[in-house]
């Protein structure tokens, strides 16, 4: 059947593909170049969504001709899915040859006694079968799983940003085109400024507005800045009905993003004297967002804490 979502239909093949900065882009073709002299390792990927982790695990299993398996952490968290699932596929001989790969995605969500038994499977199935972990918050893994894999970081510098952009401005544009959707460059571009460096959140976004074959300028209704000052303006007021509704109308919106564009922008909102407690509240909640099975509700819990304790400049 044929890949309706963007998304996966586009999804690189080849490490080459990837949108990566270089650094990045050298270690994984290294790799893959000289998987002859030393043989695939475990490999913890941590970074934030949409930056191409899972691209990069499935993309080394293809380049290297690897029998692989995916198992998403957010849905299949338990101990069974390890006795049963994982335990039957790493214990089984590659029809391809070589190691067998299980690619562990959204990792964090797995329970720690699935993680703790984790440690144990490594070491039993090391001659055939290696472990792909992928996360967002790697606070969030046990320290042994740690200790037994390669970290990753992909971290995305401002340098990085800019040319990283460039790079998959172009990609995108070769998207909509396969796709016969007609796009003006300054909204591209403008989407891409919003989200980067999620590549995923912007393909996205171009498939949810493209439904008339176009990707309308109304796409973007204001600057992100704005998008953060609008939530602002409601939290300085102790406008609790439309902060709520905010949040309900951008619960697409990565929480990590709100919480990260209103602690960069305290010291332009806040009272000097307030900032210490906003920065407390957005880091527990930061932190227990993590966890939470509706995200929506987390963040009305911290922006109304924000509301609430902290002195805005009027």
């Amino acid at each position: 059947m044929e890949e309706t979502l963007w998304v996966e239909k586009y999804r690189p093949k080849t490490i080459d593909e990837c949108i990566l900065p270089d650094s990045l882009s050298v270690t994984f073709s290294k790799i893959v170049e000289n998987i002859q002299k030393k043989p695939l390792g475990n490999m913890l990927f941590a970074g934030t969504a949409g930056v191409g982790k899972t691209t990069v695990a499935k993309a080394l299993c293809r380049e290297l001709d690897l029998d692989w398996i995916l198992i998403n952490g957010s849905e299949e968290n338990g101990i069974d899915v390890l006795r049963n699932k994982i335990k039957q596929f790493a214990s089984s001989i590659s029809m391809q040859g070589g190691v067998r790969v299980v690619i562990l995605d959204e990792a964090e969500y797995l329970t720690v006694a699935c993680q703790t038994a984790l440690r144990g499977f490594i070491e039993e199935f090391s001659a055939n079968c290696r472990f792909i972990l992928t996360c967002n918050f790697k606070n969030r893994i046990i320290e042994p799983l740690h200790s037994r894999c390669s970290v990753i970081e992909f971290n995305t510098s401002k340098k990085d940003l800019a040319t990283l952009a460039a790079k998959f401005h172009g990609r995108l544009k070769d998207i909509l085109t396969k796709e016969s959707i007609k796009y003006d460059n300054k909204t591209l571009a403008e989407l891409i400024i919003r989200y980067a460096p999620d590549w995923r959140r912007v393909i996205n976004e171009c498939q949810r507005f493209a439904v008339d074959g176009e990707i309308p300028s109304s796409i973007l209704t204001g600057t992100h800045d704005d998008f953060i000052k609008e939530v602002v303006g409601y939290l300085k007021e102790k406008d609790f009905k439309s902060m709520r509704a905010w949040v309900a109308n951008n619960s697409s919106s990565d929480p990590t993003v709100i919480f990260r564009k209103i602690y960069d922008g305290l010291s332009e909102y806040a009272n000097p004297n307030s900032i210490p407690a906003a920065v407390m509240i957005i880091g527990e909640w930061s932190h227990k967002t993590v966890m939470a099975p509706d995200k929506e509700i987390p963040v009305v819990c911290c922006l109304t804490e924000l509301m609430t304790n902290v002195e805005w400049k009027k």
